[in-house]
């Protein structure tokens, strides 16, 4: 009988289509797979910030258990939740290509009643939620008048607190959004925003040693996004981010080379460090760390200073 591949997921809507979308690409090369069900601590507690909860795989320790103990034999994750250094005992196995990685304002209410406001960084007075320390910060640094609600919650939670709020918006990943068609049509594209690393990518993880799982991976792994996606997560490494620390990172396939854009803010946006460079493919494999380096050299390392100490 030929082995079933059991895919373990969250159980939120977009962890189950993330899931299911890696199972269908299983099935197109010609395995057969089932999907298992396993709950998260991110899911569980959804009232703590995550820059509060203090560890970093928040929404992918429990995953990493079930396959370290041999429940599953691959886990599909959210790859901007995945730490940077992956538990022993397990190893990417795919990459899927990127979607869009771009952060979102979703408005409360109709576009007309903030737009007027995003013009002007510092006589408006809006209420926008979010979660993320790297958004909140950002959003500081442009908006210093504006206050920051914390929103926790999957994306089907996090939408419908907003609408039963009265703020006045708050920030999505486009990606999670529009992969399960949930994108509202009042929805401002943040294109000064810089994301997440991995932001918009989806990996797949196997068990090392599992050779069956990682040959069945290879063949929907995407090269040009794990390579960016490398770069970004190497970036972060080396800046020792994690959910609490304000980095953002981005990577992109540009005339057969790879342009890239990295960014260190102040929690409260009193100040950015931000580095931009040009890597060739054969230089990329050590981008993300000449990458932040030179952002410490530029400024970075007083900034991480300042939120380590805090």
């Amino acid at each position: 009988m030929e082995r079933v591949i059991r895919i373990g997921t969250r159980e939120s809507q977009l962890a189950v289509w993330q899931a299911t979308l890696v199972q269908s690409l299983l099935k197109e090369n010609g395995y057969e797979a089932e999907l298992v069900y396993i709950k998260s601590e991110g899911d569980i507690d959804l009232v703590t910030p995550l820059y509060e909860m203090g560890v970093q795989g928040v929404f992918t320790r429990s995953l990493d258990i079930a396959l370290l103990t041999d429940k599953i034999d691959i886990a599909v994750h959210s790859m901007k939740d995945v730490p940077t250094q992956l538990p022993k005992g397990i190893i990417q196995s795919a990459v899927l290509k990127r979607a869009s990685y771009r952060d979102i304002l979703v408005v409360n209410g109709e576009l007309s009643d903030v737009s007027e406001y995003l013009l002007t960084t510092h006589y408006s007075l809006l209420t926008i939620g979010t979660s993320s320390i790297r958004r909140k910060a950002q959003w500081l640094h442009r908006y210093p008048n504006h206050i920051i609600e914390n929103l926790r919650g999957n994306v089907n939670t996090r939408l419908r607190k907003v609408e039963e709020s009265n703020w006045h918006g708050a920030i999505f990943a486009a990606a999670g959004l529009e992969r399960i068609n949930l994108r509202p049509e009042n929805s401002i594209d943040l294109d000064w925003m810089l994301p997440a690393p991995a932001q918009g990518a989806i990996m797949v993880v196997s068990r090392d040693g599992d050779t069956f799982s990682f040959d069945a991976c290879q063949h929907f792994n995407d090269n040009n996004t794990a390579i960016c996606t490398k770069i970004e997560r190497d970036f972060l490494r080396v800046l020792l981010g994690g959910c609490s620390t304000p980095i953002s990172a981005l990577a992109e396939v540009k005339d057969n080379a790879i342009y890239f854009r990295g960014n260190v803010v102040a929690i409260d946006g009193s100040a950015k460090a931000e580095v931009e460079k040009t890597f060739s493919f054969e230089d990329a494999g050590n981008g993300g760390v000449l990458a932040a380096k030179s952002l410490l050299e530029e400024g970075g390392q007083a900034i991480i200073d300042t939120i380590q100490k805090s």
